[in-house]
């Protein structure tokens, strides 16, 4: 299955005349679109934000990915093909363990090596915990059931504002997960086309944290929160694209050789293109850093 490029605002003329221009461009992809109908969760999750600030291994470096799973019956995309738009199967899933997925594509690569695999409970289906082959960073990927794409964005920027903290177990040791990993992802739809959010997203601990958020015009729908949560837009997006797993793996390659955003820019770019078969120009248009 090759890649797939989501995202569809058909309330807005110009972003439907930028899909066009991309369904010329690129012969196979999906779309996302903005739909207040669609059958998101009906559940009302009540937060209870953990706040555990001590006790991880604070020489072991983290980064945290939440995955909110594609899904064709509780978000509102127009649909992909059923196997891979469940968001109840993170095996089959799009963004988890399809071939450009969180979990295929890292289980695949040379810098990253899994150790440990788990499901949490209904709501995160699956936790995969990644050790970086030559360098003391972890990489922590969480698939949200894709019914819960609400609570998934929620997580998210409660992390990034360090509201969220919390801890994981693993290779004999205890990790720094959401608030207390200083770079944070989020890869799958962008579920703030759907759906505001009441709560409210403010910083309180007075740390500035990375973030990556490969969603579709993530710099417009995530604007607000980041900047209130004060947290530092390594990459997003400021029209359509595809939120696989690439993009995310070759900018984490630039931020651990610490190069400036604009060559982790470059670098994520690099490998949109190639998958996408697009020009790097039209990667760098899509891939944005800063405000």
């Amino acid at each position: 299955m090759g890649p797939f490029l989501l995202g569809f605002d058909y309330l807005n003329i110009m972003m439907f005349k930028r899909c066009v221009f991309f369904l010329i461009a690129c012969a196979s992809f999906t779309s996302c679109r903005h739909n207040p109908s669609a059958s998101l969760s009906k559940v009302i999750l009540k937060d209870s934000l953990t706040n555990i600030t001590a006790g991880f291994d604070q020489h072991c470096q983290t980064i945290h990915v939440i995955v909110a799973l594609c899904d064709n019956k509780y978000q509102g995309i127009v649909p992909v093909p059923a196997k891979i738009g469940n968001g109840q199967d993170p095996d089959r899933n799009l963004y988890w363990g399809n071939n450009y997925g969180v979990r295929a594509y890292f289980k695949k690569s040379n810098d990253w090596k899994l150790i440990s695999h788990r499901k949490i409970d209904s709501v995160i289906l699956e936790r995969l915990v990644f050790k970086h082959s030559t360098r003391n960073f972890y990489l922590i990927a969480d698939a949200y059931n894709g019914k819960y794409i609400r609570k998934g964005t929620k997580d998210f920027l409660y992390s990034c504002s360090g509201q969220l903290k919390d801890t994981v177990h693993a290779d004999n040791k205890i990790l720094g997960i959401n608030g207390n990993s200083p770079l944070l992802a989020y890869i799958g739809h962008d579920g703030l086309m759907d759906f505001r959010l009441s709560e409210l997203i403010t910083n309180k601990d007075g740390k500035k944290r990375k973030c990556i958020i490969l969603a579709c015009i993530s710099k417009k729908y995530f604007e607000v929160p980041i900047r209130e949560g004060n947290a530092t837009p390594l990459i997003w997006t400021s029209q359509l694209m595809c939120p696989e797993a690439y993009t995310l793996h070759d900018a984490i390659v630039g931020y651990l050789n610490n190069e400036s955003p604009d060559q982790i820019i470059g670098r994520a770019a690099k490998a949109y293109g190639k998958y996408q078969k697009c020009s790097d120009a039209e990667a760098r248009s899509i891939l944005t850093t800063g405000w």
